[in-house]
């Protein structure tokens, strides 16, 4: 459950994108009804951050089963989603379409792996398949906070 996020990488095609979609789902929820941009902050990075923990070592066990970097295990997206969605949590509102676009970012650098970020994927185990991930929403958030400078 732990790998699968929850069942969503059984979803039918793109389980990657489920994963990161589930992180959205769950974080909005906290973004809408949270009035302290800080809490938003620091319990998307704690649910980053532990999840991470957690996501590597289940990854690492279902590669014993599905092989090398299952497509099923997507806790990695739902990890690397989490934060690139940190910055969006330090203000007190966020236009619609930065999530949307914190979505995209993530998803284009988790897919296309440019910037080291393939490199990552040599690690071994779990730690390969969540490094990259980590390394997309890191590349995110970049992205995110010059758009945010410039707007």
């Amino acid at each position: 459950m732990i790998a699968t996020s929850f069942g969503v990488g059984y979803l039918p095609k793109a389980p990657g994108t489920w994963g990161a979609l589930l992180a959205v789902v769950l974080w909005l929820p906290l973004y809408l009804w949270c009035s302290d941009a800080a809490t938003v902050f620091y319990v998307t990075f704690a649910a980053a951050v532990i999840y991470c923990v957690a996501g590597t070592w289940a990854s690492s066990v279902a590669e014993r089963y599905w092989g090398k970097d299952p497509v099923v295990a997507c806790a990695d997206e739902t990890v690397g989603m989490w934060i690139s969605l940190l910055p969006l949590g330090t203000v007190a509102t966020t236009p619609w379409w930065e999530i949307l676009l914190a979505f995209v970012l993530f998803r284009l650098f988790d897919i296309y792996k440019p910037l080291g970020i393939r490199a990552m994927e040599r690690l071994p185990r779990g730690y390969g398949m969540m490094a990259d991930d980590i390394l997309a929403g890191i590349y995110s958030i970049f992205v995110l906070l010059a758009v945010n400078s410039f707007i």
